[in-house]
């Protein structure tokens, strides 16, 4: 995804990216996809906390995640990094702002076009 985004998806994707283990973990998955066990063995936090941290990166289109099951019959979620690339400017904050909801994005939910 690119600078299309809506203004409720921008503010999403930079409320995603305003977390240091948010950051961490884009980091580890900008070199390899994970499943959550490994990643978060690899970060060195908890499994619950992590699971958290993806959901934000998933709904603000950041990070897919993915069911695959291993060859000992183990359901792994993998994740990765999707490819995407925001240019911000004050420009583009500007139009943005033409497609905030009136809410402010309070709810987290994605506003359809």
């Amino acid at each position: 995804m690119t600078d299309d985004r809506t203004g409720d998806e921008l503010l999403r994707m930079l409320n995603a990216l305003a977390n240091p283990h948010r950051l961490r973990i884009l980091a580890a998955l900008s070199e390899r996809q994970s499943y959550v066990s490994e990643l978060a063995r690899e970060l060195g936090i908890g499994r619950p906390l992590l699971h958290m941290h993806l959901q934000t990166l998933e709904r603000a289109g950041l990070v897919v995640g993915r069911h695959e099951i291993s060859e000992d019959g183990k359901a792994l979620r993998f994740y990765e990094v999707t490819g995407f690339d925001e240019h911000l400017t004050p420009e583009r904050v500007t139009e943005a702002t033409k497609t905030l909801s009136p809410d402010g994005e309070t709810t987290g939910k994605v506003r359809q076009a």
